[in-house]
């Protein structure tokens, strides 16, 4: 009987978790993480306000305004990224689309994740492929598609 592969090994960081009410579990966010990973990694999953989230967005993708999640992806092996969520807007992002918050992090995580490991949406073609791959994901985790 073959055995099932082991899923990948997750050395997590969570910073700021403390700082935001509502905010699931430690032992939720790795679920969500090792979910969404192919292989053993390293990541910093850090939660911020908007004016930090502004901050990071300006420095590093030239545009100024507080966005929803930053991957910051280092490769190696095991894989090495931050991923950056700002609270504020994932939570206004939510009650705009009519989403519980937990879901839309959830997704939001899986996301960072997936960018972690090399996925984009840049491209039209790309971003179907990685929008497939959350919904699948996200569907095992009893959270409707994000996009419909």
């Amino acid at each position: 009987m073959k055995r099932a592969p082991a899923a990948p090994a997750l050395r997590l960081t969570v910073q700021n978790r403390d700082a935001f009410r509502g905010l699931p579990a430690r032992s939720t966010l790795r679920r969500w993480l090792r979910l969404a990973l192919a292989r053993d990694a390293e990541i910093v999953l850090r939660f911020v306000g908007a004016r930090e989230a502004r901050a990071l967005n300006r420095a590093f993708r030239r545009r100024d305004y507080a966005t929803n999640v930053l991957t910051f992806a280092y490769g190696g092996r095991p894989l090495r990224a931050d991923v950056v969520l700002c609270v504020p807007v994932v939570r206004a992002e939510a009650r705009s689309q009519g989403k519980p918050f937990r879901h839309h992090l959830a997704h939001l995580v899986v996301h960072g994740a997936l960018h972690a490991q090399g996925h984009d949406h840049v491209r039209p073609r790309q971003a179907r492929a990685m929008e497939a791959i959350e919904r699948r994901l996200l569907a095992r985790l009893g959270i409707a598609d994000p996009y419909a």
